[in-house]
């Protein structure tokens, strides 16, 4: 009976060690990549205020003067990009964390990329879980050889 009870109490010591050395690794690998990706994708974004001051966005990269990036501001709607410098090339929807969080009402449940060949990368907001809210502009990628997605 005594051998039972030390086998037992020595496999839970065995599991608790391993599952405290596995999240220390997880922490020191997630935080080295975080700071890596950090450095390198801050050098080049800067936060700007919406149009109308109520939040911020992301401009990164530096749009041509004369491109149609240029004529474009945080807080512009999907409606009212399109109508200035025209359709998108493509188009990627994707959920965000804020989905699954009860009683969000907020319109950034979903995220909207849009694709403007040889000029970048539009991020919106997508609405919010019930199909409210209106695609407003976050982020503005300058990236006129492409690979500005980020999903």
């Amino acid at each position: 009976m005594a051998l039972k009870r030390n086998l037992a109490v020595l496999a839970v010591t065995i599991m608790i060690a391993g599952c405290a050395s596995q999240q220390q690794g997880a922490e020191t690998a997630s935080g080295a990549s975080s700071a890596g990706s950090a450095a390198s994708s801050n050098s080049n974004v800067r936060t700007v205020k919406s149009r109308d001051g109520s939040f911020e966005g992301e401009m990164v990269g530096t749009p041509a003067a004369r491109s149609k990036f240029a004529k474009l501001q945080i807080g512009m709607t999907m409606r009212e990009v399109s109508g200035l410098i025209g359709a998108p090339d493509d188009m990627i929807r994707h959920e965000t964390g804020k989905r699954w969080i009860p009683f969000y009402f907020g319109n950034d449940a979903q995220r909207l990329q849009v694709i403007y060949k040889g000029e970048g990368c539009l991020t919106y907001t997508g609405g919010n879980v019930f199909g409210g809210g209106d695609s407003e502009l976050i982020r503005i990628t300058a990236a006129p050889q492409g690979g500005c997605l980020d999903t």
